[in-house]
């Protein structure tokens, strides 16, 4: 059986090698490249927008010194080779034009067509925002970015292909901290994004590009040793290639392997996370087995692992279950010889062909198919993340939890699969079904097994969310969800619930500074208030006074104009007589029982209230109260629908068995129900708790203190 053999390659000699050192693409070759694989397209439109960049940058210079124009014709060149259709390579040719010459959005949709007017525009959203800090500027890039391949993906591969070209020719910008600032933006955001899309090749020659700007010594010194390695053993990866290829042939497989040395970020990333030396990493060489059809990926890897030992907890099957990104291939790790490691990937042809371009691959030229949707599940994941994330550092995180983790794979109890991040746990299933069940969620069975919400699940897993239409996000799960599309729609009921709370506040408040004004204030009175405090809605207003953004006098002065010049400078805020619920109040949002003294009903207790932030609710005798002469003072009281609240006790227990079992037992009794229990000394022969319960009010806590202190096991408790 005829066998055929690639032997080794590197990044930079492969398909997207840079066009460094040659000459610039000239107008008939780019047109040429198009008309191969798309005999139809529009040569006269190809060649003006090719001549309409050249004009419209003119004189425009890089910094290598190269014209301008050079850049998109590059670009434009890269997306020939992925073979994309003509409104592609027209925006590519074009993406600058907007930004970085006269032309405008309208112009271009005159000459060209109101699709590449519309990609253009997309691209030029992109633009750099200088004025910012590096996470908010960071951060608005992704929002734009996000919104603009939301509505056409092609903004995407343009922009991908953009920013490769330019961290080509990153070497010739002179400032080392541009420089690493361009790099870190394309390790952290590019290069993932070009993963989710399948686009490796994209994805490998930016981190290797960026990795040697970021870290420039160990890129050097991984370069230099795989350089040593190459001379020493010279052939030995076309070696072990032919071995592999020989081993298949004689079981009948018709096969093509290629093999390689893996590039410098990857070995340095093995590294770091295994904290070993370069000499101890031991799996350098990958080879790819390209194959007829699917069956016969799955004889080869049995004649492999005939052939060769396979490494236990190093087999993947991505046919069967492929990435998110449509990724598709088999996974296994040999011992070769002398305890040598390598990598085999499995795949067919085609399926070669899509890993390596993704979604660029699905979008290439073919006449009259559709083009896909079915791959980017992921970018409505992320477009979701960005309507609810309120800040830019939170934006920034998310979509990286979004774009980086390794994923595991879990299953509906009716065998939908979905995929997530490792360490996921049910509330992040939940929330990757659909947003409302991960709000309604308040249990789970894994394998049919009732679990906590905060178990991470494995491969495999079977998943079965209960639900309850009246629960709530609760703002702990925050500690140990792990997906951006969880934290995000947690986040936003939050800020929903602190809205509602503020407001609540806030009506209080209007209503005690309605009372005060010389006249009945009436639904128009108030409409024209919020007009003229340039407010949108009567909630707007009632947030505004319950974050302490609008004061009394503001208030009283836009209800009634002149109704505060005789009003005392000292009376700010009038003694509230209206008992201010705390039923249901969560901790960090509008109103807060304050964590210093955990008042309980039966308590006396009084309010902070600071510019900005919600009611503070403290015990009237607690100590941080003296930390307050800043903040607005409230007299609060109890109302009376209030259910209880959270106390906190100190328990010094005796270090033998059972002691805190016993202590459990006391609670139990009392009808206390334990929501937090920290150990927080160990000194022999005590162990000390600090424990927060639930307690309907004074009286119950004292009488659980009271328990505990009479209780053997208990040699001292106190409240907190």
């Amino acid at each position: 059986m005829p066998i055929s053999l690639i032997g080794t390659f590197d990044l930079r000699h492969g398909p997207f090698a840079p066009h460094l050192g040659c000459e610039m693409l000239r107008q008939y070759e780019l047109v040429e490249r198009v008309l191969a694989y798309d005999p139809d397209a529009d040569e006269a439109m190809l060649n003006r927008a090719y001549v309409y960049t050249v004009q419209k940058h003119g004189t425009q210079k890089r910094a290598s010194g190269d014209p301008y124009f050079s850049h998109p014709v590059e670009v434009a060149g890269l997306m020939t080779e992925l073979k994309l259709d003509q409104e592609t390579i027209i925006t590519a040719l074009l993406h600058d034009t907007v930004e970085d010459t006269l032309a405008t959005v309208e112009e271009i949709e005159r000459l060209f067509g109101p699709d590449v007017a519309r990609l253009v525009d997309g691209v030029t959203k992109l633009s750099k925002i200088e004025t910012m800090s590096d996470n908010e500027r960071a951060a608005e890039n992704l929002r734009k970015f996000l919104l603009a391949m939301s509505e056409d993906l092609r903004v995407l591969l343009v922009k991908l292909a953009d920013r490769l070209h330019n961290m080509r020719t990153l070497h010739f910008i002179k400032s080392a901290d541009k420089r690493r600032r361009i790099a870190r933006e394309t390790m952290e955001i590019y290069a993932p994004l070009a993963q989710r899309v399948g686009m490796y090749e994209y994805m490998r020659e930016m981190q290797l590009l960026a990795f040697e700007q970021l870290e420039p010594e160990a890129y050097a010194t991984i370069t230099q040793r795989l350089a040593a390695i190459r001379s020493e053993e010279g052939s030995q990866v076309d070696e072990i290639a032919l071995s592999i290829k020989q081993a298949l042939a004689e079981a009948g497989l018709k096969v093509e392997v290629s093999g390689r040395e893996k590039h410098p970020y990857s070995i340095w990333k093995k590294m770091a996370e295994r904290h070993v030396s370069f000499e101890q990493i031991t799996d350098i060489m990958a080879f790819r087995v390209l194959i007829d059809d699917v069956d016969d990926c799955y004889k080869a890897l049995g004649v492999l692992h005939r052939t060769w030992q396979m490494i236990p907890g190093r087999f993947k099957d991505y046919i069967s279950t492929p990435k998110m990104n449509g990724y598709r291939s088999v996974h296994t790790s040999l011992i070769y010889s002398n305890a040598m490691r390598v990598e085999v990937q499995l795949k067919t042809r085609e399926m070669h062909r899509l890993n390596e371009y993704g979604l660029a691959a699905h979008w290439a030229y073919k006449q009259g198919e559709p083009k896909p949707d079915e791959q980017v599940g992921w970018l409505r994941d992320l477009v979701e993340i960005l309507e609810t994330s309120s800040d830019p550092d939170e934006l920034l995180e998310n979509t990286k939890m979004a774009i980086y983790q390794d994923r595991i794979f879990a299953f509906t109890p009716k065998g939908a699969l979905f995929q997530l991040p490792k360490g996921a746990s049910p509330i992040d299933f939940a929330f990757a079904v659909h947003t409302n069940l991960g709000a309604q969620a308040v249990g789970a069975k894994i394998n049919g097994r009732h679990v906590p919400l905060r178990t991470p699940l494995q491969n495999g897993d079977v998943v079965e969310i209960i639900k309850s239409r009246n629960a709530e996000p609760q703002l702990s799960w925050l500690a140990f969800v792990v997906t951006g599309k969880a934290r995000a729609g947690i986040r936003r009921f939050v800020r929903q619930k602190e809205r509602s709370e503020i407001a609540a506040i806030g009506r209080k408040i209007y209503e005690e500074i309605a009372e005060r004004l010389p006249s009945q204030i009436g639904k128009k009175a108030l409409a024209e208030a919020i007009k003229r405090l340039k407010l949108n809605s009567e909630e707007d207003l009632m947030v505004a006074i319950g974050s302490a953004k609008l004061d009394d006098r503001q208030v009283m002065e836009a209800l009634v104009p002149g109704s505060a010049a005789n009003l005392p400078a000292s009376e700010t805020w009038p003694s509230q007589q209206r008992a201010i619920a705390v039923r249901g109040l969560t901790p960090g949002v509008a109103f807060q029982l304050a964590d210093c003294c955990h008042p309980v009903p039966g308590d006396r207790i009084v309010g902070l209230r600071r510019p900005g932030k919600g009611v503070e609710v403290h015990a009237i005798d607690c100590l941080q109260l003296a930390d307050g002469v800043d903040a607005d003072w409230i007299d609060l009281q109890w109302d009376a629908r209030t259910d209880g609240a959270v106390g906190r006790v100190r328990a010094e227990l005796y270090n033998r068995p059972g002691t805190l079992a016993e202590m459990a037992g006391t609670f139990a009794k009392n009808h206390a129900n334990v929501v937090n229990l920290e150990m927080t000394q160990r000194e022999n022969p005590f162990h000390t708790y600090e424990v927060d319960l639930e307690v309907r009010d004074l009286a119950h806590l004292t009488r659980i203190i009271s328990a505990l202190r009479a209780s053997d096991a208990v040699a001292q408790a106190d409240r907190i």
